[in-house]
């Protein structure tokens, strides 16, 4: 079958289109013909070496796909053959073809087409995970988004709106900010033009925010520690502003703040099917009663993988860059 091989660990020039042996599933497992799949920033990092697969997973990239089954474990019976799915990966999704834990496999929303069902999958679960089951965000709060404009900021925006929390969000373009408002951000902040820090303490009127969703990592440790209210939660899910930063563990201790910091890929099956049940269950309702959408920028053939890493490299996307697969 067709698939992206890395021949090495680099820039684009590594990623190519090449046949690889079609998978077979496990009792519980499923096989599905893919026919879109989502790009995310693991997937750069992936590429260049820096985020190796965990034990057992297929080596091949990509963290969700859509499209519909083709073959099932033996001890599998909430999916049949032909069913239309999106799914979360551990990997394997670059491919004409892959296998996955029937518990990590959950149906198309109502109103959303198959291609941008793959804009989900990793999205929601990172989000709903964090923000809602982790940091428990409440009607009323205030939710600080960063990279309001990426495929993880979209849904975090539209999710907080959806369950009556304030938000603020920062971006990188007048463009997106105006995005980040449409989507129902209550203040959209250009990081480039603004300290972001300072926008907030006046936003909330020194208050700070209840919930930080952070993508950045060090950059950004100090002042997110500073805009974190009483009992404020920061969560951390990304580095790309750097790994190791200083902790003011004096403001934590007098604002009774917490930080903890999450990754989905390594957890277990278990675990992901548990995130998927919420999933299914509180997001997919507000996808079809239209609260909340996969916002999808683009979409490449899967010869062009690597202009859809490029794309993605130059963050000058709103939403998902995606894959399809004829």
């Amino acid at each position: 079958m067709r698939a992206v091989v890395c021949e090495g660990a680099g820039g684009l020039e590594v990623l190519t289109v090449g046949e690889i042996p079609d998978p077979t599933p496990a009792v519980d497992e499923v096989v599905i013909d893919v026919v879109a799949a989502g790009v995310n920033r693991a997937d750069l990092l992936q590429r260049q070496g820096f985020y190796p697969p965990p034990p057992g997973a297929p080596g091949t990239i990509g963290l969700e796909v859509s499209g519909r089954i083709s073959a099932v474990g033996a001890e599998v019976t909430d999916w049949a053959v032909g069913d239309e799915c999106c799914a979360l990966l551990a990997g394997g999704g670059y491919a004409a073809k892959v296998v996955v834990p029937a518990p990590q496999v959950m149906p198309v929303p109502d109103g959303i087409d198959l291609v941008s069902a793959a804009a989900l999958p990793e999205v929601v679960a990172t989000v709903w995970s964090n923000i809602f089951m982790g940091a428990h965000l409440k009607e009323g709060e205030t939710l600080l988004v960063h990279g309001g404009a990426s495929g993880i900021g979209t849904m975090a925006i539209q999710l907080g709106v959806a369950h009556g929390a304030r938000v603020l969000t920062t971006v990188g373009s007048k463009d997106k900010m105006e995005f980040a408002s449409r989507l129902g951000a209550d203040v959209a902040i250009n990081y480039k033009e603004a300290e972001w820090a300072s926008v907030v303490q006046e936003a909330t009127g020194g208050a700070g925010a209840d919930v930080i969703l952070d993508i950045i990592g060090a950059k950004y440790l100090t002042d997110n520690v500073k805009s974190l209210a009483y009992d404020g939660r920061l969560v951390v899910i990304g580095m790309q502003g750097g790994a190791k930063g200083e902790l003011d563990l004096g403001r934590l201790l007098s604002r009774r703040a917490s930080v903890t910091a999450a990754g989905l890929r390594t957890r277990s099956v278990a675990d992901k099917g548990r995130i998927i049940a919420e999933v299914v269950g509180h997001v997919w309702p507000l996808v079809a009663a239209k609260k909340v959408r996969p916002i999808v920028h683009t979409t490449f053939p899967l010869a062009e993988v690597a202009e859809a890493h490029r794309t993605l490299e130059e963050s000058t996307q709103i939403g998902k860059v995606l894959l399809t697969l004829s």
